[in-house]
């Protein structure tokens, strides 16, 4: 009895001291398990933020990249167009406005801000803000080193702020040249394009980060912060700010620094950041930075360490409760060993909770790195998509131009089978007399009737070849044309339409020939336009009249169209050239044929214009450049 009463005794208490120390060593376990749980989350969790930045800086470098270079050819293409060049080569003495609502044209189209051209004294002669109160024109440019590089005879690059608009942009340039044939030829001008960044830049405010990029001198000049731009990453010693000032990229503005403070280095050459003052002084930040060679910018990109600290009180809490548990347990097991399994399974099903976390977070790491990767290559794809339907796109304006060729034929078509049925009613009807003739040995009278048939089939023949001549496809080969001779081969084709409507028709040109130099067909194609239209338009005119002119003016021929209908209304002027635009009722037509002769006219190196007649009707001009009489072209013939 009294052993079972020893045994059956609780174990004596611990000395005061003992308890002390062990309630202690528990503390400091207690918090040593937190420290170091939260340094562990802290790590894994910044290396998630590093990856997840990496990505995100890529992508939107790529983006930035991507959006800039695709102008990169636009002022090479503009410096070769011969209306750039015939300006810059005698200014002085040609109206700017065709050449200013050029620019504005390939402005709009393009997606730019500006357009302009400069001498080589560096003055902006044409712009396409020619309207604007802030317009280039005038403004003098020699100190922008997109000009000194142009100018030189290499490609500009430049970013800042606009000397005007005060707007951020980046600017390509390329020379033009008038004569690049001699080896000492220097160029004549200067073509810029520029472009605005917000665009880019409203991209970027949608994303968990604030991305900025800096030039060469550290300055901010796009940042997804309104707040960070025009602000120097570092203080600017005073020699910076007047090399900065020197080159008046910033205009006046202060360039106060951003109040970065670089608080510990991180891996693979990540920083750990915050700021002392500005919109982002509230909060610490993971910063990573790419180099972009293309522009010798640096793009940054700062995500919040909230997630990470976050991460940090999860883990340290998890742990301080993992370990409270465990210590729990071992104090009740001390006190109850029956409860020793029940532990160690809680314990398991923690280790198997903390397992399937971390399973679940590396898959999906690998599943959005996967994602990434797919969306890289549907970008690939698009981009090649796109260039596919650029070269598609070509093809079918070409055969555009000859589909619009075969529907004016189908529009002539009523008035040549008029052509071609009276010839051959008529030779029925001689053959049927040259018969009877010959049945009366009227050999005279026989032979006068055949003689009739051949002159109408010739006839035919002739109408036939009309039509052949004008389906033809243009083989775009450059070469002298007689205007004359080109303007009355339009005009065979619509005989029947002229007699039966009983127009008048008056032509006004000079004795002798005048050439142009261009493409026969695509010429005679615009022509059979205009005239049809001119037709067209003065159907139920009293006493209607065609005039068809033709004069030479600085080196040009200037061929015009002119009815007496009712013109064109004011507010379709401007619209008549744009592709789908008709007045016309529904079946009539599609709207494609000024259009398509208005592209005709710019590929040719002209252009053409529509304007109404003070006395009424609508005027039409083509503008071709003048080619100086040979003695071939006297001794060729129009075919």
């Amino acid at each position: 009895m009294n052993s079972a009463g020893v045994n059956n005794q609780s174990p004596a208490p611990l000395p005061l001291r003992w308890r002390r120390l062990w309630l202690l060593v528990i503390s400091l376990g207690l918090l040593f398990c937190m420290w170091q749980a939260a340094q562990l989350a802290r790590e894994q969790a910044l290396s998630n933020l590093q990856d997840d930045a990496e990505n995100e800086l890529r992508l939107s470098a790529a983006n930035l990249n991507g959006y800039l270079l695709r102008y990169d050819y636009l002022p090479q293409m503009l410096a070769t167009r011969e209306g750039v060049q015939r300006f810059l080569a005698s200014p002085d003495s040609q109206d700017p406005m065709p050449l200013n609502m050029l620019l504005d044209r390939f402005r709009f189209t393009a997606g730019v801000s500006d357009v302009y051209l400069l001498n080589r004294d560096g003055d902006t002669i044409a712009a396409s803000n020619w309207h604007r109160p802030n317009t280039f024109i005038g403004q003098n440019y020699t100190f922008r080193s997109y000009y000194t590089d142009a100018i030189a005879g290499g490609q500009g690059r430049f970013f800042g702020l606009g000397i005007k608009s005060l707007e951020r942009g980046y600017y390509f340039s390329s020379p033009v040249w008038l004569d690049d044939t001699s080896p000492d030829a220097q160029p004549d001008g200067v073509l810029v394009v520029k472009v605005l960044l917000d665009d880019v830049e409203e991209s970027w405010a949608e994303q968990d980060a604030e991305l900025f990029v800096t030039d060469s001198d550290d300055i901010i000049f796009m940042a997804s912060h309104p707040e960070l731009r025009m602000n120097a990453l570092y203080p600017l010693t005073d020699e910076q700010r007047q090399s900065v000032r020197a080159t008046r990229r910033y205009a006046m503005e202060p360039l106060t620094p951003s109040g970065i403070e670089v608080n510990a280095p991180y891996r693979q050459g990540g920083q750990l950041v915050s700021f002392s003052q500005g919109p982002l002084s509230s909060g610490d930040y993971l910063s990573l930075t790419r180099h972009i060679p293309e522009f010798g910018w640096q793009m940054h990109i700062l995500k919040p360490l909230t997630p990470v600290i976050s991460a940090q009180w999860i883990a340290a809490l998890m742990a301080g409760g993992l370990y409270g548990v465990v210590t729990l347990g071992a104090g009740i097991g001390w006190q109850r060993l029956r409860l020793r399994r029940e532990r160690e399974a809680f314990a398991e099903r923690e280790r198997n909770t903390l397992a399937r976390v971390r399973d679940e977070l590396e898959v999906s790491v690998e599943r959005r790195t996967r994602d990434l990767v797919a969306s890289n290559q549907r970008l690939s794809d698009e981009i090649e998509e796109r260039r596919r339907a650029e070269a598609n796109l070509r093809q079918t304006q070409d055969e555009l131009i000859q589909a619009a060729k075969l529907a004016v034929l189908g529009q002539l078509a009523a008035g040549i089978n008029h052509e071609l049925n009276q010839p051959l009613a008529a030779i029925r009807a001689y053959a049927e007399n040259a018969r009877r003739f010959m049945a009366l040995a009227r050999h005279a009278k026989a032979d006068a009737n055949l003689e009739q048939i051949v002159e109408l089939t010739e006839r035919m023949a002739d109408i036939s070849a009309q039509l052949r001549q004008f389906s033809r496809k243009s083989s775009e080969r450059q070469e002298a044309i007689s205007v004359q001779a080109c303007i009355d081969y339009a005009l065979r084709l619509f005989q029947s339409r002229l007699r039966e409507g009983n127009i008048s028709i008056i032509q006004d040109w000079p004795h002798e020939t005048l050439w142009v130099q261009g493409d026969l067909v695509r010429l005679e194609q615009v022509l059979v336009n205009l005239i049809g239209n001119a037709l067209q338009a003065m159907i139920g005119i009293p006493a209607p009249q065609l005039t068809l002119g033709a004069h030479t003016h600085q080196q040009q021929v200037i061929i015009s169209v002119t009815d007496n209908g009712p013109g064109i209304p004011e507010e379709h002027l401007g619209h008549i050239f744009e592709p789908f635009f008709t007045t016309k009722a529904p079946g009539s037509g599609l709207g494609l044929g000024l259009s398509i002769s208005s592209r005709i006219m710019d590929d040719l190196g002209g252009k053409l214009q529509a304007t109404n007649q003070p006395e009424g009707g609508a005027r039409f001009t083509i503008t071709l450049p003048h080619s100086p009489l040979t003695h071939t072209q006297e001794n060729t013939s129009y075919a």
